[in-house]
């Protein structure tokens, strides 16, 4: 589109984790800590005449499957589960588990199978240097996007 022009340069970068998070606890436990101590020096800001804190919760998913087996240890179904909170996610997964109607439909004992859990948190962070930029936390990774000097990801990296 010949209109366009580019203003801005934005970056993405991720690094995989080396070791899965492997609890929602955990996971929810590093997500608060970033908040509240804020590793990366973010600075509050003024919108619509409020003060925003420099790094604030913003998107959040957690999906996963609970997992029916017959009395022979087999895999006889699944139902797969997404939800916008941990609290919901933990509650959806404990009502299908605790579903009698369902368990007996599926024809096997339920079970939360979290290792293949997918978590997922975006702060929203506002740098000294006035820009603003997301961190993504997952299980297996981080990434940190829409930044544009090297500074932050080194920041970030710290």
């Amino acid at each position: 589109m010949a209109g366009f022009k580019t203003k801005s340069a934005t970056k993405s970068a991720e690094r995989k984790l080396t070791n899965k998070i492997d609890t929602v606890a955990n996971f929810l436990a590093l997500i608060q800590d970033v908040i509240e101590n804020n590793p990366c020096g973010c600075v509050s800001y003024t919108s619509s005449g409020a003060t925003v804190a420099g790094v604030v919760q913003g998107t959040e998913y957690y999906s996963g499957k609970v997992v029916y087996e017959n009395v022979l240890v087999k895999a006889v179904g699944q139902i797969s589960v997404r939800a916008p909170t941990s609290s919901a996610f933990s509650t959806d997964i404990s009502t299908i588990v605790a579903a009698s109607a369902i368990n007996t439909a599926m024809g096997g004992t339920p079970s939360h199978d979290n290792s293949d859990d997918s978590l997922s948190c975006t702060l929203k962070c506002h740098a000294s240097n006035g820009e603003y930029y997301n961190v993504t936390f997952k299980r297996d990774s981080v990434v940190v996007s829409g930044y544009e000097a090297d500074s932050i990801l080194t920041t970030v990296e710290t």
